[in-house]
């Protein structure tokens, strides 16, 4: 994992904050660490803040973090987590992958929260090792990088690779590496003191609907879902569905009536849309692409059940979220937009989602 050999030698671990990175998960990857010192009473962590030019960094949030090395004057680190954010799956800045294959070579344990997977995995550091992201990026690191073992758990380890989903699974992560460290007592103490209700472990899914304990009859209903999720290029009929699972339709019609208020095949196509909506906001497939990536016959169809669920085409939608991307995080993402986006055309399309801006953003919840 990366860890000095002496654990009583305090481990210097190195954060890279990306812009517009993701304040709760930095936090809560170096909060254990700070308590870890505190509850000990020894020095048994530090921690170095890095940006690319060594000046502030600025969370997602709006907040500067002042940093103390820009990447061309870091100190010499066994440990380095890579935190990114909103649009960190678009950011490619050559120094900075240049940088981390450096630091790699010299065997840096790499680290990434959120979507800095997607950072490590274009500098080339995840060929080979196993690794999650969040899941909101998870369709789209999956198509971008295919040739990865990307799961979708909380956190994965493998040798001196670790990387986690983002927000407070960076604390089970980190309170991972410390147990390892440290002993498993330590850890726990610290979740305590975090009122973080326990350490989670790493084949924990994201998915909290999957996650939940409940009765025989959600077990079932889970069991669907899931069926769901893996058959989303190519959909199952319900009859199809009903028998890989070993219920009868008129069963899975019912589990979803009952607990999820609609039909099995809306929820269903509701899931699709939500994948085509990230892969339209987080790849440069066309929307040709993007349907069959969903399983629709045709980008037509795929275009009126967008329209549909979202109260937008998918192209429009698509065009505007480029342009909001690149207003907010300035010219890093336009140089991946796949055509030239004249401001006339983003402007009509930004005016369409007007209408529906309470929707857009929403949609997991409706599902």
């Amino acid at each position: 994992m990366g860890h000095s050999e002496n654990p009583d030698t305090a481990e210097t671990i190195g954060f890279l904050l990306i812009p517009n990175f993701s304040m709760i998960a930095f936090s809560s990857a170096i909060e254990p660490l700070r308590l870890a010192n505190h509850l000990s009473g020894k020095p048994l962590y530090d921690w170095v803040l890095l940006s690319r030019d060594g000046g502030s960094a600025q969370a997602s949030s709006g907040i500067p973090v002042g940093v103390s090395h820009s990447i061309s004057d870091a100190p010499a680190l066994p440990a380095l987590v890579v935190c990114a954010g909103v649009e960190g799956h678009w950011y490619d800045d050559r120094q900075v992958l240049a940088w981390l294959r450096r630091v790699a070579s010299k065997g840096t344990a790499l680290g990434a929260v959120c979507t800095a997977s997607h950072i490590l995995a274009r500098a080339g550091l995840l060929d080979g090792y196993r690794c999650t992201v969040h899941w909101d990026s998870l369709a789209s690191f999956t198509e971008n990088f295919p040739n990865l073992v990307a799961t979708g758990e909380i956190f994965a380890v493998d040798r001196n690779r670790f990387t986690c989903a983002g927000g407070t699974a960076a604390a089970d992560m980190m309170l991972h590496r410390i147990a390892a460290r440290h002993g498993e007592d330590l850890a726990a103490r610290i979740s305590e003191q975090m009122l973080h209700d326990k350490i989670r472990p790493a084949a924990m899914q994201q998915n909290a609907i999957i996650q939940q304990p409940l009765g025989v009859e959600r077990q079932e209903l889970q069991a669907a879902i899931r069926l769901m999720l893996a058959t989303i290029e190519q959909p199952l009929d319900l009859l199809t569905l009903s028998r890989q699972l070993g219920q009868s339709r008129r069963n899975v019609e019912r589990l979803f009536r009952t607990y999820m208020n609609c039909s099995p095949g809306k929820y269903y196509l509701g899931l699709r849309l939500i994948r085509a909506r990230q892969l339209l906001h987080q790849t440069s497939k066309t929307v040709q692409q993007v349907a069959v990536c969903c399983g629709f016959v045709s980008a037509a169809h795929f275009s009126r059940c967008y329209r549909d669920h979202y109260g937008v085409p998918p192209r429009s939608d698509q065009i505007a979220n480029r342009y909001r991307m690149s207003a907010f995080a300035g010219t890093q993402a336009a140089a991946h937009t796949p055509v030239a986006l004249a401001d006339e055309e983003a402007m009509t399309a930004l005016a369409m989602l007007a209408s529906v801006e309470e929707d857009l953003g929403e949609e997991r919840e409706a599902w």
